[in-house]
């Protein structure tokens, strides 16, 4: 706990972080992490990700109810007809060029610019509440079209288009791995995204809601949370996950690995978050979808997770240190057939419309933020 010192000379106390600071009001969504369950709106995050369609979850997220089936059919043929506004295939060559390899994440920051000022898009400050949706929706749903076309085009693929009967889960993993997903691949990739669209005020979601506290453009806001979200605390941890099973030879080498990684002091990837002390119902929702899609990497997962926990239980006690989210998505989508290179971006498809959602609901307020900080330098000199 530290003091800050604001601008009227009181002080408040802040902890190390900002933990468990309330800093904005949202009617979006909620994590409680004590009882280990999270909330889109009135709805369990959970159940939705189990029953729902990433359409009628988007939805949700922007209107504040779920679609009747009559609304939903008409959202996907909104979405369908913003990403042909977008030349994705124009897009990546422009940024691409001659290079073999583009970071995707990288490639999306510049993306969003680059479609925004070809479009002319202005500050929210200065946009009605339909012109703010449009922008947001737009460069929302371009994200899967120009992640797969990157993606092909770094496999040197031809471009595939996505077919149009399909959603936006089965047209991604149409996509990427240029075959018709099956039901299951489908639906363990549509747990997934819903799973990882919010979860409360996190980094990148903060960040969205500052930049849009100034009136900036929506995709100054989605560049800015997309940056947040790729440092390796935050989402740039799901492929290092399985970087640690693939050193993992057989399910009897994984106790004395892990062994010698805690004595090492070492992290493990995939275990442990900022709020859960308990399970964290994400990665209870995805071990399922794991199991149900089966195969010997699951199998490996299953005992890493249960070695890991009791370990880290008798190393760290009372920490609570359990699987998180991140564990069993990379699990998922190497198991539906996405390149290890595309958890992250993948991560990004999910999230950003989650950051849609909060920099709508954000440009509504006019109240910039500005929080003080706690000065720690030497005072002024007389000299």
């Amino acid at each position: 706990m530290v003091q800050i010192s604001r601008m009227d000379d009181a002080l408040i106390e802040v902890p190390r972080g900002l933990t468990n600071v309330a800093v904005v009001d949202t009617a979006i969504s909620d994590v409680h992490g004590r009882e280990g369950y999270y909330q889109y709106r009135e709805h369990s995050a959970t159940a939705l990700a189990r029953g729902a369609t990433l359409e009628q979850v988007w939805f949700l997220f922007l209107h504040g109810r779920l679609p009747t089936a009559d609304e939903e059919a008409a959202f996907v043929a909104e979405l369908a007809a913003l990403r042909a506004e977008v030349d994705v295939e124009a897009l990546v060559e422009q940024l691409a060029g001659g290079s073999a390899r583009l970071d995707a994440v990288h490639a999306l920051k510049a993306a969003w610019p680059l479609v925004a000022s070809g479009r002319g898009m202005r500050p929210v400050y200065d946009l009605d509440e339909q012109e703010r949706r449009r922008d947001a929706l737009l460069l929302t749903a371009m994200v899967p079209g120009f992640l797969a076309t990157l993606s092909r085009r770094q496999r040197r693929l031809p471009p595939l288009a996505s077919p149009k009967d399909h959603g936006t889960v089965a047209g991604y993993l149409t996509q990427v791995t240029g075959a018709e997903p099956t039901p299951e691949a489908e639906h363990a990739l549509t747990a997934y995204l819903i799973a990882v669209m919010d979860h409360g005020l996190n980094a990148s979601t903060f960040t969205a809601r500052v930049i849009t506290s100034t009136g900036a453009d929506v995709a100054s806001a989605l560049t800015g949370a997309l940056g947040s979200l790729s440092g390796p605390l935050h989402g740039g941890a799901p492929s290092r996950v399985l970087d640690s099973l693939d050193q993992i030879p057989s399910p009897e080498a994984i106790e004395p690995w892990i062994s010698a990684e805690l004595a090492a002091g070492r992290r493990l990837m995939g275990f442990g978050h900022a709020v859960y002390r308990t399970a964290d119902p994400r990665s209870q929702l995805l071990r399922a979808e794991a199991q149900a899609l089966g195969g010997p990497r699951v199998d490996l997962a299953l005992r890493f997770e249960a070695t890991a926990e009791r370990l880290l239980e008798a190393a760290k006690p009372g920490r609570g240190l359990h699987a998180n989210v991140e564990f069993y998505a990379s699990i998922v989508m190497e198991r539906v057939g996405i390149a290890r290179e595309l958890f992250t971006p993948t991560f990004a498809l999910a999230r950003a419309i989650g950051w849609s959602a909060h920099i709508l609901e954000q440009a509504a307020d006019s109240k910039i933020f500005r929080p003080a900080a706690r000065y720690i330098g030497p005072p002024v000199s007389d000299d």
